[in-house]
């Protein structure tokens, strides 16, 4: 069986299991209070319910085979020898932003250069920044290479907003999704100031995947429909109605505009109209944003019943994230 590990509970939870159910792989959990459940369209897939900071762990240990976690936390986890491996970069949920947060007061401090001049003023007095964190490793990387040498990390796994309030830290370093909450307790970003962006990911223990052929096979099959899903998001099926006197005719003149000739060409099929006129149904898989062209396209060439559909899934001659479970990337 390959596990897979996602969030037992808190902000990734729900909009995990929703995105696991438009990619096709409902999750079906007899009981709220056990921790494992099953995706029947993937019968070798178990799906294991984990706090979400332990799901890098736990995939790096081996006590899980791959996870759905925020990126920032992998990031954060993470080492350079680590056997765990991002498969697929954004699923398209739980985006957020690693930020540094200052308290309001500090009015003349609003690029991240200011808050390097302000460590030096604090070093000048023999004390250093104070940041309350639950990333330290991100934070330090980033404040060095920011040029903010003098500082001290907090190490915090509680409510970080109240940190400078209290006067164990100066400011903090935490994620947010809208920055409201940063805003109710009188803090403030600054220019310059985001550690990075984040969003869930798919993370894999790709080399012992690799050694179990049972889970290779049901990692591919997982990975390839999620992947097939996040292709289809970006992309549209249009089909119109031409008048004309072949298919090869019809070709012709949609291959001759890029917007109608679609990513790869049209398919076309014969109507069989009530008046026996030689009609052709054009159907062509274009790139979201360029709904509204190419539908302007298809009228000048006097198209008519246009229609817009929506894939489920558009499956690439070979997915990414496979060759890279697979070594070959």
């Amino acid at each position: 069986m390959l596990r897979l590990a996602v969030s037992s509970s808190g902000a990734l939870h729900e909009p995990t299991l929703s995105f696991l159910d438009k990619c096709g792989l409902s999750v079906s959990r007899t009981d709220v209070r056990k921790y494992t459940a099953e995706i029947p369209n993937l019968p070798n897939v178990t799906i294991h319910f984990q706090r979400g900071s332990d799901i890098p762990q736990n995939v790096e240990s081996g006590n899980s085979d791959m996870g759905i976690v925020g990126e920032d936390r992998f990031i954060e986890s993470s080492n350079e020898n680590s056997d765990t491996e991002i498969l697929i970069n954004n699923l398209g949920f739980g985006q957020a932003e690693l930020l540094i947060g200052i308290p309001d007061s500090w009015v003349d401090i609003s690029t991240i250069a200011d808050l390097a001049d302000l460590s030096i003023d604090f070093r000048e007095n023999k004390t250093d920044l104070r940041i309350a964190t639950k990333y330290p490793k991100s934070v330090e990387n980033f404040l060095l290479k920011s040029g903010i040498n003098h500082f001290s990390i907090i190490p915090s796994n509680g409510t970080l907003e109240i940190a400078p309030t209290m006067g164990y830290a100066d400011l903090i370093a935490d994620i947010s999704s809208t920055g409201t909450t940063l805003r109710s307790n009188r803090l403030k970003t600054i220019q310059g100031g985001t550690i990075m962006k984040s969003s869930c990911c798919l993370i894999s223990n790709s080399s012992m995947i690799r050694s179990d052929k049972k889970k290779l096979q049901a990692a591919i099959g997982l990975i390839e429909t999620i992947d097939a899903h996040l292709n289809a998001s970006t992309f549209l099926s249009v089909t119109a109605n031409l008048k004309g006197d072949s298919p090869n005719s019809i070709a012709e003149l949609v291959l001759s505009e890029k917007l109608t000739a679609g990513i790869q060409g049209p398919t076309i099929s014969q109507v069989y109209s009530k008046d026996s006129s030689c009609w052709y149904a054009v159907t062509v898989i274009i790139k979201k944003n360029e709904l509204l062209p190419v539908l302007q396209r298809f009228r000048k060439l006097n198209a008519s019943s246009l229609s817009v559909t929506k894939p489920y899934y558009i499956f690439q001659n070979k997915s990414n994230a496979v060759e890279k479970l697979l070594g070959n990337s």
